[in-house]
């Protein structure tokens, strides 16, 4: 027999086995001998009350023990059908393990680099300001997760099975609490190793991976896709996914030379915001003093100003923030944390929601419209760095009451910061947004606003401000047959886990093209 109970235990006993099997024969009014097992199905903090405390949903096993859990068997493909996928990030990966579940071989072509040579380019735009455009913090193996944190939390349950995402990342390495935590995260110290994990499941199974191979054609036939040229080099296939991120620019103008139809989405622009970890442990777990248990706090705030989104993203309790240019001559500004999440500063990103109307001086109807807007601002700011990465920054309380900030407060930016009035630099449109959310978020969170705060300028990358059309039930582009674009970048996901399911999905719907 198993029950399903909801146990509360102090932070302090959260890895107390024998305190949880006590809680639960307490709670079910058992002895302790007939409990066999505890299985903690979701984990999360209630900081409402004065001393926080863990919630854990369980799977009590009474008199019985639980069945082990079954890894999935990833075998060698076998000739015949190959599916070109272009890109290695969450859709291009689970893409092609699922591929390989199928029994198709993967194809996969990746402009940038495996995970281990990657960091020679983090290294270089954060001390020496050189970005490598096909090898930075968001192109090459793993795409832009990899060293950004490593968070799986995902609102879109309704598109596949996020438990088997996690149960893969666990497979190849990542911590089990992922399973059951509120707000799942790797770390981005150890996500490399499950990517690179991942990878040898790939290889070992007789997919095919290209690194530093930049696309720069796509083959069409008869209006079907069935590869794409890089390097100057033909790659041919039965079908094409294209998982290239949010960020690759040089895709959509290629797909659009191609007459493949492409359209706006909306997306988000902003800053990243950074206060003392100190400050937010102590507005959200209500003391001075945090609990050691306790993990570092976070947030999640959203409000509406005039009809207009502005909400905080990607927040990083205990982390850095990071410099995400994908070309030179531009500012982008990311989040990341180490698994411990033991950095002294806490940091997200603080966006307000881009419509058409926000960039209607630029040509009508041109599909480009919100990626020009995304790039200038970029550029803007990279002039306000006086053309290096040390990017443009203000205080939070100077910024909301139009000041110029004569110094600025440590931050976890390595390649420094500049101080600029932020107030007059971005688009009006963002500054007032901001300003409003700033004080209503400090209504919802008493001391958010505090002169401890800096913004940071600019978080331009939240998702891609351009669509690949696509089927609803077939993935596939309606006018393209064959070719299933997928991930953040075509413009169906957001985040790790949602763009590994939808990445999967394209992979179920490139077999069923295949196959029949």
């Amino acid at each position: 027999m198993k029950e399903q109970i909801e146990i509360i235990i102090p932070p302090e006993k959260l890895h107390d086995k024998e305190f949880l099997y006590s809680k639960a024969a307490d709670a079910l009014n058992l002895s302790l001998d007939e409990i066999k097992a505890v299985v903690q199905l979701r984990r999360s903090i209630d900081a409402r009350r004065k001393l926080p405390v863990y919630r854990i949903l369980t799977e009590v096993y009474v008199n019985e023990s639980p069945e082990l859990e079954e890894k999935i068997i990833y075998k060698t493909v076998k000739p015949g059908k190959k599916v070109i996928i272009v890109g290695f990030g969450p859709a291009g990966m689970f893409g092609a393990l699922r591929l390989i579940e199928l029994g198709i071989k993967p194809v996969i072509i990746e402009r940038g680099k495996d995970v281990q040579a990657r960091r020679r380019d983090l290294r270089a735009i954060q001390q020496d300001h050189i970005v490598n455009p096909n090898s930075n913090y968001c192109f090459g193996e793993g795409g832009a997760g990899t060293y950004s944190d490593g968070k799986l939390y995902t609102r879109s349950t309704k598109r596949g099975d996020v438990n088997k995402i996690l149960k893969i990342l666990v497979q190849h390495g990542a911590t089990p609490d992922i399973m059951v935590d509120a707000h799942p995260h790797i770390g981005s110290n150890k996500l490399p190793d499950v990517v690179k994990a991942m990878r040898e499941t790939i290889l070992n199974c007789g997919g095919e991976i290209h690194f530093n191979s930049r696309v720069t054609n796509f083959i069409i036939k008869d209006e079907k896709a069935v590869g794409v040229v890089a390097n100057e080099n033909e790659y041919i296939g039965d079908a094409v996914i294209l998982a290239t991120g949010h960020s690759a620019r040089d895709i959509y103008f290629l797909l659009h030379k191609h007459n493949i139809k492409i359209e706006p989405k909306p997306f988000a622009i902003g800053v990243r915001i950074e206060h003392p970890q100190e400050l937010i442990n102590k507005i959200q777990y209500h003391s001075k003093i945090k609990n050691p248990y306790l993990p570092a706090a976070s947030y999640n705030l959203a409000c509406d100003v005039r009809g207009r989104g502005v909400y905080s993203f990607c927040m990083c309790p205990g982390g850095i923030i990071v410099p995400a240019a994908t070309a030179p001559g531009e500012i982008v500004v990311n989040g990341m944390s180490l698994s411990k999440r033991d950095s002294p500063f806490a940091n997200s990103g603080f966006v307000a929601t881009v419509n058409e109307k926000d960039y209607d001086k630029y040509q009508k109807d041109y599909p480009f419209n919100g990626l020009k807007l995304q790039q200038e601002i970029e550029q803007h700011s990279f002039e306000l760095a006086n053309n290096t990465q040390s990017a443009p920054a203000q205080r939070v309380t100077d910024f909301a009451n139009g000041k110029f900030s004569q110094s600025l407060p440590k931050s976890s930016y390595i390649p420094g910061l500049t101080s600029a009035s932020l107030h007059s630099e971005l688009p009006d449109f963002i500054v007032t947004g901001l300003k409003k959310a700033l004080r209503i978020f400090d209504k919802k969170m008493r001391g958010y606003f505090s002169e401890e705060a800096i913004i940071v300028a600019t978080e331009s990358r939240t998702s891609s401000p351009l669509r690949v059309l696509r089927g609803k039930e077939n993935f596939m582009h309606p006018e393209i047959s064959g070719l299933f674009p997928a991930g953040e970048g075509a413009g169906y996901a957001g985040g790790i886990v949602s763009a590994a399911i939808d990445g999967e999905n394209c992979a179920d719907a490139a077999a069923k093209y295949l196959l029949g």
